[in-house]
């Protein structure tokens, strides 16, 4: 199959993906102007970096007046899914690809389009990687975008409304896997309820706030591993 339709088909399989970045971008612009950042700082940071837990981490740590390390150390740890990802997608290319398709092809490594490439037969073109990103990149960048500005012109009554919905968002993606899980049900509850702990202990509270989500998450997060390791293949409880 030619490299130009292998392009064309990542064109297709990635509109559906962008449509949907588009959608959870502008909540995320809107996340971003209330940080303090303007459409355009907003849409620059969508385009270097594609990934929605680790921007609002970001936008959030910036609001809260955190510094470069935090905000560099909480990136590591929100992104670090794409590092198994990259490993897992590697295995995927021909053994003579040269280096610059898979740095090039990683670059853009979100869930979903690791999801429509790990899943197609045989070795991964670079062509089709590369049609899954054009519409995804774009989105991503336009809808924060977007969202920046509508954040800036709109009501704050208006902003306050459409801000929950990146909290759907989040909400869609963990409550799925919690109702299946017992294990990530738990992992869930605590934590909530450490979160809030922190934030009313006296010791804690005096700590920055990016530095107790950074600890609480490697801590849950380590705990989970060692008490309720995930098996090969999920079996329900």
């Amino acid at each position: 199959m030619s490299k130009t339709i292998l392009f064309g088909k990542g064109i297709r399989d990635g509109i559906p993906i962008g449509l949907g970045y588009f959608a959870v971008a502008f909540a995320l612009g809107i996340a971003a102007g209330e940080a303090g950042f303007s459409a355009a700082q907003a849409a620059t940071a969508s385009l270097l970096c594609n990934a929605s837990a680790g921007e609002y981490a970001a936008f959030s740590l910036y609001a809260a007046g955190a510094g470069y390390a935090e905000a560099a150390l909480m990136e590591i740890v929100a992104n670090a899914r794409y590092l198994l990802m990259s490993c897992t997608l590697s295995q995927k290319f021909a053994p003579n690809s040269p280096f610059f398709h898979r740095l090039l092809v990683g670059f853009d490594l979100t869930d979903e389009i690791f999801a429509v490439n790990v899943s197609r037969d045989g070795y991964l073109e670079p062509a089709y990687a590369y049609g899954t990103m054009l519409p995804t990149i774009p989105g991503w960048a336009i809808g924060t975008f977007i969202g920046a500005l509508a954040g800036n012109l709109l009501p704050e009554f208006a902003v306050s409304a459409l801000s929950v919905g990146l909290f759907g968002m989040f909400l869609a993606i963990v409550v799925p896997p919690a109702i299946k899980r017992r294990a990530v049900a738990a992992v869930v509850a605590a934590s909530f309820a450490l979160s809030s702990v922190a934030r009313f202990v006296p010791v804690l509270a005096k700590i920055s706030p990016g530095i107790v989500t950074i600890v609480l998450t490697v801590a849950i997060s380590l705990a989970a591993a060692i008490i309720k390791p995930v098996p090969e293949v999920w079996d329900e409880d």
